[in-house]
């Protein structure tokens, strides 16, 4: 009796161990095999996103021949905003061309056939679309920031050597407390320039040249424009009524690139870290809070000095018309002060930045929920069908990303929901497609 139970004991647990071990050899296959499929659409995505960041380089770097060394080197400084986009809609089509394929050729069904249930199989996706959105985030939170930085000084590093970088024709473009207006411009000669500028003192200044001639300072990083026929007009402090000209053949301007701002200050919501932008966040929205407490206070003191005025005539017992006529000026202070709310449209847009940094790289994990379901659908050509319907999701996200940020800006939508609602929708879609093949069972 004891030897009997001691038998079935040990084939249980031998069963037990075969069990697992069948587990393992059939998700190490199927991971391999996302794997694959991630790295073909890894490099499709790469290669999409590259040429558009080259294209967007083009026109302002490499036309202007800038030198290839710090070309390559932009190129190699924007790669991770490009590798944190590109995860996300791999995982995608990755995964759907494995699903596809586990399906089109049978094995899904002989894993099933060997006592694992999809659910099982489905394990390795998920873990490595949790792996993925890993990746994704830290790229786009820690290197994107980082290259950011470094793209930003190479790039004013350029423009101090080659300033046919910065200044295009009959274009405007603004250095600090220098604005200078282009015409038509060949070559490093510049017609018809006109410069505005403001002393330390406080005075304004307007120059214009007939032509100007792009030269640099490399030992001090200055622009420098040698200008023709000019004309200078100097309006000083608290002097509007009054100004000073001049007139010459000649004139050197220097404009220092050295003072165009700090890394920090030169970087966008998209450029900072989620902590140090979450801290941004935090001191606008308090910055916008002050504001509208005075702004409540304001209105407070204008309705109180409304209803003072209003008593007073009315213990006067004056004329309808005098009463009246003194109530014209605290009733004309609230009106100025309006019925709206002060509001920061920066704020906003800091906000849907924010949630970008998470919903964009975690949309890996939501993609695998509806890829595996989706990609055991098919019947034939299975990695075929899968990198096609991959696009075509991966093309109705995109838009209903930008689509939500668009309504976030103009609209002031919830800034959580506009950048995750297109997360919500697949797994939606991806939860009922597993519903709808539990139940088919």
């Amino acid at each position: 009796m004891s030897e009997a139970a001691s038998s079935g004991y040990m084939e249980e647990g031998s069963g037990e161990r075969l069990g697992r071990k069948r587990f393992s050899v059939i998700s190490l296959y199927v991971s391999r095999e996302f794997l694959f499929g991630f790295f073909v659409c890894f490099l499709f995505f790469f290669a999409v996103f590259f040429v558009n960041q080259i294209l967007l380089m083009a026109e302002d770097i490499l036309s202007k021949k800038a030198p290839l060394k710090d070309v390559l080197l932009l190129l190699v400084y924007a790669m991770p905003s490009v590798i944190a986009m590109s995860f996300p809609f791999a995982s995608l089509v990755g995964a759907l061309m494995a699903a596809g394929r586990l399906s089109s050729d049978n094995e899904m069904l002989a894993i099933m056939a060997a006592g694992i249930p999809p659910r099982r199989a489905f394990a390795p996706f998920l873990a490595l679309g949790l792996v993925f959105s890993i990746v994704s985030f830290g790229m786009n939170d820690y290197f994107l920031p980082r290259g950011s930085i470094e793209f930003g000084k190479l790039s004013r590093k350029l423009v101090a050597s080659t300033p046919a970088l910065e200044l295009k024709p009959w274009s405007t473009k603004r250095y600090k407390d220098v604005t200078v207006v282009t015409g038509n411009m060949e070559g490093s000669v510049i017609e018809d320039l006109l410069i505005f500028d403001r002393g330390s003192d406080g005075s304004e200044r307007v120059i214009s040249a007939e032509k100007a001639q792009l030269l640099v300072d490399e030992a001090r990083s200055d622009v420098v424009l040698s200008l023709v026929g000019v004309w200078q007009q100097t309006v000083k402090k608290g002097e509007n009524d009054r100004f000073e000209w001049a007139k010459a053949s000649n004139m050197e301007y220097r404009i220092s690139m050295r003072d165009q701002g700090n890394d920090s200050a030169s970087m966008g919501p998209r450029d900072l870290p989620s902590v140090d932008l979450a801290k941004v966040i935090a001191q606008k929205r308090a910055a916008l809070d002050v504001k509208r407490a005075k702004r409540d206070d304001d209105v407070s003191r204008a309705r109180g000095a409304l209803i003072d005025a209003y008593d007073a005539e009315v213990a006067g017992s004056l004329p309808w018309p005098n009463s009246a006529s003194r109530l014209v000026q605290p009733l004309a202070a609230l009106r100025a002060l309006g019925s709206s709310q002060p509001e920061d449209r920066t704020l906003q847009v800091y906000k849907l930045e924010y949630f970008k940094k998470f919903s964009i790289p975690f949309g890996a994990l939501f993609f695998v929920v509806l890829a595996f379901p989706l990609g055991l659908l098919a019947k034939k050509s299975g990695r075929t069908m899968g990198f096609g319907i991959g696009i075509l999701v991966a093309v109705i996200y995109w838009a209903l990303l930008l689509g939500g940020q668009t309504l976030g800006t103009r609209l002031a939508w919830s800034p959580f929901w506009s950048t995750w609602a297109p997360n919500a929708m697949v797994l939606a879609v991806g939860l009922a497609l597993w519903i709808a093949r539990l139940k088919s069972r």
